[in-house]
């Protein structure tokens, strides 16, 4: 007999909690949450909220509604977990369990009445009474199959309608189907872009596609440098997934690499204008001004060449601003002020700002190339070989794209041209750059 499915309603990553302090909700989820699912014997089956954009469309409602059991956690007050919320309680009865971190955590006034369960946290931001609330999860799971009435829309308005279980059947075959293209999507990365193409055509109509499928195949073209496929699967997605931020900056990321700057940055300025400053589009702004900058300088032009580094620089400066945790467009910012002449001296005070940020991620357990790539540049800024040769030792293992080592080999090469013209070179930080080079290469 099949397991009942149970869909999980929760922030992904790691976000601040009520009072200030980061939640890993990743780990709540891996560590906590499923786990406990599993033991009362179901289906975990968790959104794509993050991957999406936040879109909620058809498949969400379909699992929101068809799902027999739902967990919402309630931390942070997010803005989707509570439109979900509001759906399962207009469509379900009963079987939806609500969690929220112990530390700090005042549920908002509207769902202050309904039973919650409240969870530990560590300093780390991860469970810390995992045995405990993993019981006590799994527990209240068991006792939702009596489907006790949860939801306040059923226990207050007499009469209110029930939605059966409609499709049930073809809905759990999405929800197989779509993990089952995910996985080979992942595997397809590694075997290149004609093996992407083909699990684009077994989809059919990407208006028809579940929107984290669809997200996971414009990332896969860009794991292999499938710039033109990008831009194409950006302009054919359904037009609420093509209108998220997330869609958006990556058609203009492709946009960029494709050679079509101008156009790249029309799109981020469009994107800025709507929703304000973000770190991930500045950055991305930064970046388009940055080959301008480098292009311009290759056809000798130096008036307009210097116009767009200040440029570069303003943009990643706005973007570390917006959100002064993300390290990527700050390194950026720190790196580009080195290299005009002479240095801008803004650079030597922003530059702790953005190993502070840095080291904070990799202190959170998770890391990524990047992390350790903005580690090596920083090492290379302040001529330190030792802590250079440490972060590249971190970095090569965790590359996921062959673009990633080649955009931090760029600008050690940026480093590299401006000292050497000012006669200040470093011969091993030629060696780092030679060696990220060999990396993308492989």
């Amino acid at each position: 007999m099949q397991k009942p499915l149970c869909f999980i309603l929760m922030p992904f990553g790691t976000k601040p909690g009520a009072g200030g302090a980061m939640v890993d909700f990743d780990a709540v989820y891996n560590e906590l949450i499923k786990p406990a699912i599993e033991a009362a014997r179901l289906v975990p089956v968790r959104a794509d909220e993050e991957q999406a954009g936040g879109i909620i469309h058809k498949p969400m409602f379909e699992r929101l509604i068809l799902c027999e059991y739902a967990v919402a956690d309630l931390t942070t007050a997010n803005a989707n977990v509570f439109y979900e919320l509001g759906v399962r309680h207009a469509v379900k009865p009963a079987t939806t369990i609500l969690l929220f971190a112990a530390d700090g955590t005042r549920l908002p006034f509207d769902v202050a009445p309904l039973r919650a369960v409240p969870y530990q946290l560590g300093p780390d931001g991860k469970p810390s009474a995992i045995e405990a609330d993993r019981a006590k999860l799994a527990e209240l799971l068991d006792a939702a199959k009596a489907e006790a009435v949860d939801s306040p829309v059923y226990q207050l308005v007499d009469g209110f309608p029930d939605i059966q279980h409609i499709k049930t059947d073809v809905f759990r075959e999405r929800v197989e189907y779509a993990a089952t293209v995910k996985e080979q999507l992942q595997r397809a990365r590694r075997q290149g872009v004609d093996a992407i193409r083909a699990i684009e055509q077994i989809l059919g109509p990407l208006d028809r596609a579940e929107a984290g499928v669809l997200i996971d195949l414009l990332l896969s073209y860009r794991a292999v440098s499938a710039w033109a496929e990008m831009i194409r699967i950006g302009g054919a997605l359904p037009e609420p997934l093509r209108r998220t931020p997330l869609v958006q900056e990556q058609l203009a990321f492709a946009l960029n690499r494709a050679g079509r700057g101008e156009e790249a940055e029309r799109v981020l300025l469009a994107l800025l204008a709507a929703r304000g400053p973000s770190s991930e589009t500045h950055g991305l702004l930064g970046r388009v001004y940055k080959d301008r900058w480098d292009a311009a300088l290759k056809k000798g032009d130096k008036i307009l060449a210097r116009g767009l580094l200040d440029k570069a620089i303003d943009a990643y400066l706005k973007g570390f601003e917006a959100d002064w945790r993300d390290a990527y467009p700050g390194i950026n910012a720190v790196t580009l002020m080195n290299l005009k002449t002479p240095p801008d001296p803004r650079a030597e005070r922003l530059l702790p700002a953005v190993r502070y940020a840095v080291e904070r991620k990799i202190a959170s357990g998770k890391p990524d190339y990047w992390d350790h790539a903005t580690l090596v540049e920083l090492a290379v800024l302040a001529k330190d070989k030792n802590a250079a040769l440490d972060a590249l030792a971190a970095a090569l293992p965790v590359i996921r794209e062959r673009w990633e080592p080649e955009t931090t080999a760029r600008n050690l090469r940026l480093i590299h041209e401006a000292r050497a013209a000012r006669g200040e070179g470093v011969r091993w930080a030629q060696e780092i750059e030679d060696e990220l080079e060999r990396k993308a290469k492989d």
